[in-house]
């Protein structure tokens, strides 16, 4: 529950300060995710962008501008999205603590459902999970993601599938994470990398 605030303060509570589990968790890669995409706007690269995080307002004295109640909302879908080389992206971006697996409970099943249905249509999805004790960061492809879920019965990814079928985003100078250098690796770079992972993800990852 946000306590009473002005709108003024309630804008820079919620950009910088406000301190909740929900909305600071994975700040360290969201942060390196936001520098990314500032680098690729910059550089006339891509244009991607965070989606906020929606709020219901549940109580608002609109005659003073204070806002008494609201609480954060579930979001509709994933976190960003953009365009790229004229291809639509969108992905997911999470971290986790975990030495062995990342658990599929961190992420909506709505938001799964919307990243296989956008890769349907043609559009580039995916997720980046990061394992901070590890220093690992990984690049999954809906594919191999959606692969993973139809083919096991558990309900965390292990580290190891992350290694075999998807892509380690190396840290950086600048952008620190490069995520379009992966895209230009699996989608422009003229082979079918990402299909072949695909292609072993359905036959061995039963």
């Amino acid at each position: 529950m946000i306590k009473e605030s002005t709108f003024a303060k309630f804008n820079k509570i919620k950009s910088n300060d406000f301190k909740t589990d929900f909305a600071n968790r994975g700040m360290g890669l969201e942060n390196d995710i936001n520098l990314a995409n500032n680098y690729y706007r910059i550089n006339d690269i891509a244009y991607v962008y965070k989606k906020p995080t929606p709020i219901k307002l549940v109580d608002v004295d609109y005659k003073k501008g204070i806002i008494k109640k609201a609480y954060f909302e579930t979001p509709s879908t994933t976190d960003y999205n953009g365009i790229y080389n004229g291809k639509y992206i969108d992905f997911e971006a999470k971290e986790t603590t975990s030495k062995t697996s990342f658990s599929l409970s961190n992420i909506h099943k709505h938001q799964i459902n919307h990243l296989i249905n956008v890769k349907n249509k043609g559009a580039i999805s995916f997720i980046i999970v990061r394992f901070t004790t590890l220093g690992e960061t990984y690049y999954l492809s809906t594919e191999n993601l959606e692969c993973f879920i139809k083919n096991n019965e558990r309900k965390s990814i292990p580290v190891t599938f992350f290694r075999e079928y998807g892509t380690m985003i190396k840290i950086k100078y600048s952008p620190r994470i490069d995520y379009i250098e992966i895209i230009n690796k699996l989608y422009f770079g003229g082979n079918n990398y990402d299909e072949k992972k695909k292609q072993n993800c359905q036959q061995t990852c039963k």
